[in-house]
């Protein structure tokens, strides 16, 4: 009988929840048991954890220009959602409002999707498949690694950084901003080693922050992609994604991108929230975030501490002592992520500190001395910035 959980796993060996529970206890043992932790925004850098009284200051969002929390985002957030796919009867004009705005701003049609896991899956199974080859960087984001493996192309991973591509390769794939590691790929050498490949380059984290007019890392070396994947959720403050691309693009993914196709539309408030968001992202907001990753990074370099990257992601490499790092912060006031495997590598393990427009100097200036003090209440903390992510 269906339920029945002791017969089934006896006729069976071990059943299918048998091996759910071995699979959570399984993680349990490794330490890698993940919980979630409700916050309660009080502004755009501060927040409480429910439950507790206490405001901590938070550096591990990717709100990086400070605009989740803006008023006016708020204000246009307020709305239903869309009840339908848009394809059916779920496309609204604030849909076509903000593709409009994003079309105008970078130059070339795009279309909106519900995440930018979404958008990554939609690019892959949608505009590519048998008779490609595509090579992918290999910290590209999970979103990218699952787009290629549910596409019909084969596929290449190539060292992190690397410019050389496999001669068979058709199409290339990478981040404009690493999310783990904060660096950026090295686009003149990857220009030049094109030659007639399609470009595929995943904003997410660049967008908004970096580049002329925020226009990202690519733009920023005068480098065009044939695709951009972009993200409404991070820098502009709402929740969504997108993807930039020629015309003819638009079309095969509205027509047969199954993320697209078989999916309720966003609602038409966050449409319109991520339209302001986008408005909001001033140059302004960006020279603020960029004197603020040149403060602690300055301050980190002052500690003796060599932080991966080269912008707003700052990534310490800690290892085995990430954990407790991560929890002598959060008795400091201070909300930092702490990285582990399987995001990355064994050994590889690291704080994450990510910056806002909205930090103040006294915030990063705290931060510093709680990392500081950290890392001599923590022992054998090494700081090694050689540990590399698997491939």
């Amino acid at each position: 009988m269906i339920g029945d959980e002791g017969d089934a796993e006896a006729s069976t060996g071990l059943g299918g929840r048998a091996r759910w529970r071995a699979r959570a206890a399984e993680i349990e043992a490794q330490g890698l048991r993940r919980r979630l932790r409700a916050q309660v925004p009080v502004d755009a850098t501060r927040a409480l954890i429910a439950g507790e009284d206490r405001v901590y200051d938070v550096f591990s969002s990717n709100d990086y220009l400070g605009l989740a929390a803006h008023p006016e985002v708020e204000a246009a957030m307020a709305s239903g959602g869309a009840g339908a796919a848009r394809l059916i009867a779920g496309n609204r004009r604030g849909h076509d409002a903000l593709e409009a705005q994003l079309s105008e701003w970078l130059g070339r049609p795009a279309t909106l999707f519900g995440s930018g896991y979404l958008a990554n899956l939609a690019v892959f199974t949608a505009l590519y498949g048998e008779g490609d080859m595509i090579a992918s960087d290999a910290y590209n984001h999970a979103s990218i690694i699952d787009g290629l493996r549910l596409s019909r192309c084969a596929r290449r991973v190539v060292t992190h950084g690397a410019s050389e591509l496999p001669d068979e390769a058709t199409a290339v794939v990478v981040e404009g901003l690493y999310s783990m590691d904060g660096d950026v790929p090295p686009f003149d050498r990857l220009q030049s080693a094109l030659r007639g490949r399609t470009l595929v380059v995943d904003e997410a984290h660049a967008l908004g922050c970096l580049g002329p007019e925020g226009r990202g890392v690519a733009a920023g070396e005068g480098v065009t992609p044939d695709i951009v994947v972009g993200t409404l959720g991070k820098a502009f403050g709402a929740a969504g994604a997108f993807v930039v691309g020629p015309p003819e693009v638009r079309e095969i993914l509205i027509s047969s991108a199954r993320p697209f196709i078989y999916t309720t539309a966003l609602p038409e408030g966050v449409a319109l929230a991520a339209s302001v968001g986008v408005r909001l992202a001033t140059a302004e907001r960006r020279e603020r975030l960029a004197a603020n990753t040149a403060r602690l990074r300055a301050g980190l370099q002052d500690l003796g501490i060599d932080a991966l990257g080269v912008a707003h992601i700052v990534p310490i490499v800690t290892g085995a002592r990430t954990m407790a790092l991560a929890g002598e912060l959060l008795e400091a006031g201070f909300l930092v992520g702490a990285v582990r495997y399987p995001t990355v590598a064994r050994g590889s393990e690291r704080l994450r500190i990510t910056l806002s427009a909205e930090h103040s100097n006294e915030q990063i200036d705290r931060l510093l001395t709680a990392v500081s003090s950290a890392c001599t209440k923590t022992d054998d903390v090494a700081f090694d910035t050689s540990a590399r992510r698997d491939v």
